[in-house]
């Protein structure tokens, strides 16, 4: 059964239309309740969310399903999304849910689930919940509608347990670290955590209004944290994503570095120390060349997987492997978290640079990247630009052009309506050309 309802990274939209709607919600809510019960113990579903207006109408919206099939329902308030995957896991709930556009602007939102593991559902699972969509709710009886309440202590949970991947014995003594939060989910915990590690800590995007989520700032927007850093001459920049899932580093000269960088420094690192399973590293098809290159001359492998955390996570499950992420900063170590996790991450590469002394710009460029390009085509709802015969001969010709100095990857977004185009190739001049072909071509029928 094809998915009509899920993307790649749960449900997502625009708020207050379809899907992300209060009535959606309230039916996701019923319907994902009527999966997740089985049994005559007390149910319970732990809920999420960032910093979003539409974050409140969505959660009541998705309070009132749960309850409504007699499911009890715990509120966690602005948290990290791997926060959500940990307490549910930790606090014996049969879901969590968090109510999330990731880097999105404020406008769109989604709702991603959890299992009781803490892992994000598999697509067979997401199916199943849309199938129960077109059958009426099971409603509860009187006597058995769930409640709900408020958990305070969530936020804390989670900001101890982050603490506890940080090497022992270890401080964040004499380092300054400017850590941007994007006024989204982590706007407390972040800078909480790297204060009482022991750094000094100038915080950026911490005044969330409910609007300003990933405005100008964040990993998306990496340029507040690099004038950040540079105007107050310190020693690192952590800039997260609106639900702090992703990560990127900005090192103490105010250059960037994504998360392959990352991915391959804590590569490096937990296979010297044998933490590295299977001497594999899991990403996806965005993943630069020069990371799957510097791998192999270590003696490691790149195991590459469709676009999307979860299918990252996915791999890493089935092969039992301990590091995974994405180009986009998300980095995945289930050693300790179920999902990408910024903050985590951050602290891997803090761990370094007190361990090695090694300043951020020395950590920070693990190997050549290949130049890349990226170009992303939005186009009208109901049209189908990858369909068009032009546009398949168009990147047809592009990759005779490429073909044996670099690749090209074409592909719709699975979040919004996007034509993303990512190539890479050792003459940048002609990866200019083959893109921008392709990119004028789509956008003739975007």
């Amino acid at each position: 059964m094809a998915r009509k309802l899920f993307g790649t990274d749960g449900v997502r939209g625009r708020a207050n239309d379809a899907p992300m709607t209060p009535e959606t919600a309230l039916r996701l809510g019923q319907a994902a309740g009527r999966y997740f019960t089985s049994g005559g113990h007390a149910h319970r579903v732990l809920i999420g969310k960032d910093t979003r207006r539409s974050g409140y109408m969505l959660e009541t919206a998705l309070t009132a399903g749960f309850t409504s099939v007699g499911m009890d329902v715990f509120l966690v308030g602005p948290v990290p999304t791997p926060a959500v995957g940990m307490l549910a896991r930790s606090m014996r709930a049969d879901l969590g849910v968090m109510i999330s556009a990731s880097h999105n602007p404020f406008q769109d939102n989604g709702i991603k689930f959890f299992g009781p593991d803490g892992f994000k559902l598999s697509d067979a699972a997401e199916e199943e919940i849309e199938a129960l969509l077109d059958a009426a709710p099971e409603l509860a009886e009187p006597a058995l509608i769930g409640r709900a309440q408020r958990i305070d202590d969530g936020r804390g949970r989670y900001m101890e347990f982050a603490k506890t991947t940080f090497p022992k014995g270890l401080r964040l003594d004499g380092l300054k670290v400017v850590v941007d939060c994007a006024n989204g989910a982590a706007y407390r915990t972040a800078p909480e955590v790297l204060w009482e590690l022991g750094a000094e800590v100038v915080p950026l995007g911490v005044s969330p209004d409910g609007f300003n989520i990933n405005k100008g700032v964040g990993s998306t927007h990496p340029q507040a944290a690099v004038a950040a850093v540079v105007a107050h001459r310190a020693d690192l920049g952590v800039t997260l994503d609106g639900d702090a899932d992703r990560v990127m580093i900005v090192d103490e000269k105010g250059v960037v570095a994504d998360g392959d960088q990352l991915m391959a420094l804590i590569a490096d690192r937990w296979a010297a120390e044998g933490r590295l399973a299977k001497g594999t590293l899991v990403a996806t098809v965005m993943s630069n060349l020069g990371l799957e290159r510097h791998l192999s001359a270590q003696g490691l492998t790149l195991l590459r997987t469709a676009v999307g955390d979860r299918y990252v996570v996915e791999a890493m499950r089935a092969g039992g492997y301990s590091l995974g992420g994405e180009q986009s900063g998300h980095i995945v170590m289930t050693d300790y978290v179920t999902t990408g996790d910024g903050l985590i991450a951050a602290l891997q590469f803090l761990a370094a640079m007190v361990e090695t002394g090694r300043r951020a710009s020395e950590l920070a460029r693990v190997f050549p990247a290949f130049p890349q390009v990226l170009a992303n085509v939005r186009y009208q709802k109901g049209r189908a630009p990858l369909d068009e015969a032009s546009v398949k001969a168009a990147i047809a010709a592009a990759e005779a052009r490429i073909d044996g100095r670099g690749r090209l990857l074409i592909r719709k977004s699975g979040t919004e309506p996007l034509v993303r185009i990512m190539g890479e190739c050792e003459d940048p001049e002609l990866l200019r050309r083959v893109v921008g072909d392709i990119e004028a071509e789509v956008a003739r029928f975007a």
